[in-house]
């Protein structure tokens, strides 16, 4: 199936000069979806991988159907404030700001292989520091895969020394 036929571009979102990946049309369509999830699954099936995280909020739509799909725990990267449990937390720049990671420190186990998944692979920092707060707690990042790859932004060098898998690139 060609995913891209789900893609939609939509100018100037959310600030003039923006070409917006939107992804609802895939969202939308069962078929597309499955397919997305399934391509993404099945390029880790052989994988050693004993969690998937995501962050919040668009990666949570595609690691929860592959993690159920890999049968492997769900591990959610949240904002802070919305976890109730005890947290690690990282904060990290984005281009016009600060933010922070929170993630339940029983949410990996030291030496627990994770692979890391996001809608939308732009600049990479968020991914990034997705991956350094899993590390810090003790995992082993074993992939970040995505939806989508906007490759002119170069977000694939702040991911340098992990595999990184893509199923559309643009």
């Amino acid at each position: 199936m060609d995913l891209s036929r789900y893609i939609r571009d939509v100018s100037d979102f959310p600030k003039p000069g923006i070409l917006f990946k939107d992804i609802t049309p895939l969202l939308a369509d069962p078929a597309a979806f499955e397919a997305a999830v399934i391509q993404l699954a099945d390029h880790y099936a052989a994988a050693d991988v004993g969690a998937i995280a995501a962050a919040e909020a668009r990666g949570f739509l595609f690691a929860a159907p592959v993690a159920l799909r890999l049968r492997k725990p769900l591990v959610p990267l949240r904002k802070p404030g919305k976890l109730p449990y005890h947290t690690h937390s990282l904060k990290y720049d984005l281009e016009y700001g600060q933010t922070e990671l929170h993630m339940h420190t029983d949410g990996v186990a030291p030496g627990t292989k994770v692979l890391m998944i996001d809608d939308v692979l732009a600049t990479g920092g968020t991914m990034a520091a997705g991956c350094r707060l899993v590390e810090r707690a003790g995992g082993v990042v074993v992939g970040c895969a995505f939806l989508i790859e906007l490759g002119f932004l170069n977000g694939r060098a702040k991911l340098a020394g992990h595999d990184v898998f893509s199923l559309l690139m643009y």
